[in-house]
């Protein structure tokens, strides 16, 4: 009975751990980039991680996809997945903008997501999924807005850059949404960080900054790789096989704040009354957007 209580405690833990874990991503940037350039970081990051995988794949005797389609459509939603989505969160931490504001701005990816498979779907967007839409809007504008006025973090390079970090993973969503059949997530991820590599080398010569081996560089390398992109992968895995999968699309709206309470912790990044306001109107345009109906009562 301790046995199974331990282990449903664990299942219930799970998409709030999942949470946490993403919530690092934007922190491992802003720590990263002190030692290397982001590109030059990502590149290392997608080899790392590529060979933990295919280890992973070789113990554990994983099949890879059989269709050479699969392959493709793997390798373009890791190149707007990976690639495109981390490249421009990267992009724009390393040119000043704050991890907490990024984190607030590509948060609205479930918000997008939502609205337009329900369009496509045929169905309609609710009057709550609009107001949620409306919220999470008026919420980032509110905290984007500040820190113009104030002459931090925002820019037209960071904004673009966030901006395009956050129509890439929405885009890889809805494209693997569409196109993906399921896949063992270990050869999945393998081969979209391989396509995702491929798109970012070349990018890397056009870096100046070198990259400095330290104890820094590597701590962040091995979180980023094993925490992140295995240890998160794993749990959404085992989350997907559980069936919770819709607890942790629920839960995304936590990771901004999550992400601005690290931030403070760690680089002093400033938290004010409006920064908290803003992040609460659009966690809370977030959870009305992807919140899900109850079923009707028997």
């Amino acid at each position: 009975m301790k046995v199974e209580a331990a282990d449903s405690a664990w299942v219930r833990a799970m998409p709030l751990v999942f949470v946490l874990i993403w919530s690092t991503g934007f922190i491992v940037a802003k720590y990263g980039l002190q030692h290397a350039p982001p590109l030059g970081f990502l590149a290392w990051r997608y080899v790392f991680s590529i060979a933990c995988f295919l280890l992973w794949i070789v113990l554990s005797g994983a099949r890879w996809p059989s269709e050479p389609r699969q392959w493709w459509h793997l390798a373009v939603s890791g190149v707007l997945m990976h690639a495109g989505y981390l490249g421009g969160v990267w992009l724009a931490v390393e040119h000043g903008m704050g991890s907490g504001l990024a984190a607030l701005i590509v948060g609205l990816q479930p918000v997008l997501t939502a609205v337009w498979v329900s369009r496509m779907d045929g169905g309609q967007v609710s009057r709550l999924q609009w107001l949620g839409l409306m919220l999470g809007l008026l919420g980032l504008v509110l905290v984007i807005w500040r820190k113009l006025q104030a002459g931090i973090e925002v820019s037209g390079l960071t904004l673009s850059a966030t901006v395009f970090a956050l129509l890439a993973i929405t885009a890889g969503t809805l494209y693997q949404k569409r196109y993906l059949r399921a896949t063992d997530v270990r050869t999945a991820n393998a081969i979209q960080l391989g396509a995702a590599l491929i798109v970012t080398l070349p990018l890397t010569f056009l870096e100046t900054e070198a990259i400095v081996w330290n104890v820094h560089f590597i701590g962040a390398m091995a979180w980023a790789v094993l925490g992140l992109t295995l240890g998160g992968s794993s749990l959404l895995y085992l989350l997907i096989q559980r069936g919770a999968a819709t607890t942790v699309t629920s839960l995304f709206y936590l990771v901004p704040p999550t992400t601005a309470l690290m931030a403070w912790l760690l680089f002093d990044e400033l938290i004010t009354a409006t920064t908290l306001l803003g992040t609460a109107m659009t966690a809370l345009g977030v959870a009305l957007v992807v919140r899900q109906p109850r079923p009707a009562a028997a």
